[in-house]
C-alpha cells in the first residue's frame, strides 16, 4: 500500500522505546493477563482515570486503567458505554494496521470492568501547539481516524508525541456517535483530497465492517451506531475528501489543548 507523502511505508504497531521495551502482543497479552495496581490518578481527567502498574511474570509496565463505575454520566452518549467505545477505536485502530492507538483492552480490574491502555513515554520537548498548527503529516492520519469514529473531543492533549518521534492517540470515550460530532483541533486537511493510501484504507474498512471487524464491533456498540460507521465510511470514500466542520456542532472542543 502507498504511504501519505513523507510517511514511512511500514511502521510497527507499537514502538517498543515508546513503551518500556514492549512488543504490541507482549503488551497486549499483559494487559489482558497482568495483575493490576492502582499508583495514582489522573486528576485533570474528566472520568476517573487510573495510573497503573500491571505486572504477570518477567514483565512489568505501566497503563491507564478506566473503570466503567467511574465514568461521569453525558446527556448524547448512553451510561457505561465510554470503556467498550475506547476499545472499539483500538480495533479500529488495529484495522488501519498502523498503530494510532497504543495496546488496549477490556478487563476486570480493581474497581471492575473496564478499559485498560498502555502508557505511552511522552517526549516533552515536543510543542504540541506547534507540532498541530504545522498539520505535521504525522497528524493526517489521526484527523482521517477520528473522521471515521466521528471523534467528539479530540483535543491537542490526547496526542502522545513519543520518544520515537511517533504520535499516538487516546482518549476515544466519546465517539462512534449516530448522529455527526467531529469536533477536533485537526482542520488543517479540511476539503483536502484523499491521497492513494487513504483511499485504500477506507476501501479495506468497508470490507473489514461486512467481516471480521464487524464482528468485534457487534460487542461493543449498537447496531445503529455500527450502520451509522459504516454510512461514514461510504460517505469519505464517495466525497473522496476530508470533512469540513458542520455548521451544527462546535468544531473545536473546549479546551481545546
Amino acid at each position: 500500500m502507498p504511504a501519505a507523502r513523507g510517511e514511512p511505508a511500514a511502521r510497527a504497531r507499537l514502538e517498543p522505546s515508546d513503551a518500556g521495551g514492549l512488543s504490541a502482543d507482549a503488551a497486549l497479552e499483559l494487559l489482558r493477563t497482568g495483575e493490576i495496581a492502582v499508583e495514582g490518578r489522573l486528576v485533570e481527567a474528566s472520568n476517573a482515570t487510573l495510573f497503573c502498574a500491571v505486572s504477570g511474570g518477567d514483565a512489568r509496565a505501566h497503563c491507564v486503567y478506566k473503570p466503567v463505575r467511574g465514568e461521569r454520566p453525558l446527556w448524547d452518549f448512553p451510561d457505561g458505554t465510554l470503556a467498550a467505545r475506547e476499545y472499539a477505536a483500538y480495533e479500529l485502530s488495529e484495522q488501519l494496521g498502523d498503530g494510532l492507538v497504543p495496546p488496549t483492552v477490556l478487563r476486570d480490574g480493581p474497581f471492575g470492568v473496564g478499559m485498560a491502555q498502555l502508557w505511552i513515554d511522552v517526549d516533552e520537548t515536543v510543542d504540541m501547539v506547534g507540532l498541530v498548527r504545522a498539520g505535521d503529516w504525522r497528524l493526517r492520519r489521526v484527523a482521517l481516524f477520528d473522521a471515521v469514529i466521528n471523534n467528539a473531543d479530540r483535543k491537542g492533549g490526547h496526542l502522545l508525541p513519543a520518544p520515537s518521534g511517533r504520535v499516538y492517540a487516546i482518549d476515544h470515550g466519546v465517539t462512534f456517535h449516530g448522529d455527526d460530532k467531529l469536533r477536533t483541533v485537526l482542520w488543517n486537511w479540511r476539503g483536502k483530497r484523499f491521497d492513494a493510501a487513504e483511499r485504500a484504507l477506507l476501501d479495506g474498512l468497508g470490507a473489514a465492517l461486512d467481516g471480521p471487524l464487524g464482528e468485534k464491533l457487534d460487542d461493543l456498540l449498537t447496531q445503529s451506531e455500527i450502520a451509522a460507521l459504516a454510512a461514514r465510511v461510504d460517505r469519505l470514500r464517495d466525497q473522496g475528501r476530508f470533512p469540513q466542520p458542520s455548521d451544527d456542532w462546535p468544531a473545536i472542543p473546549w479546551p481545546p489543548f
